[in-house]
């Protein structure tokens, strides 16, 4: 009798049938991390953020912000920045831009990420004209 063992991976096609369903929105995520401590990337972070902006602008920019410490206490100089992109390399290029990873500060990671599920709700009050993310 041949045991059953478990794949320790599946192929995106089977992946894509399982979820077919759902979503599906292929988004690319890229991990952020200094290279020699947060002193440059404070030298960077104008710029950086002004480039963030400019592909919010353009509508590449999914979502994007720093990543704490475990304990939740303080940061390191790591972020996390969700592009829209046709292919990973050409997140890979969009990553390359960004004066964080031009100026060393900062080494970076592209890593393809499909939505499936989730809510985002934003509250829309007329009378004061606010609004809230939820």
């Amino acid at each position: 009798m041949q045991e059953e063992t478990t794949p320790q991976a599946l192929p995106v096609d089977d992946v894509m049938a399982a979820s077919k369903e759902m979503l599906q929105k292929q988004l690319y995520v890229i991990f952020t991390t200094p290279v020699d401590g947060i002193g440059p990337v404070l030298a960077c972070l104008e710029e950086h953020l002004a480039f963030q902006v400019a592909l919010e602008t353009d509508g590449i920019l999914f979502a994007a912000g720093p990543m704490w410490t475990d304990d939740e206490q303080s940061w390191e100089g790591d972020g996390m920045v969700v592009v829209r992109a046709a292919s990973r390399a050409e997140a890979i290029e969009i990553a390359e831009r960004d004066p964080m990873h031009i100026k060393g500060a900062r080494s970076f990671r592209v890593r393809p990420w499909m939505i499936n599920e989730g809510t985002m709700t934003i509250r829309l009050d007329h009378s004061s004209q606010t609004y809230r993310i939820l």
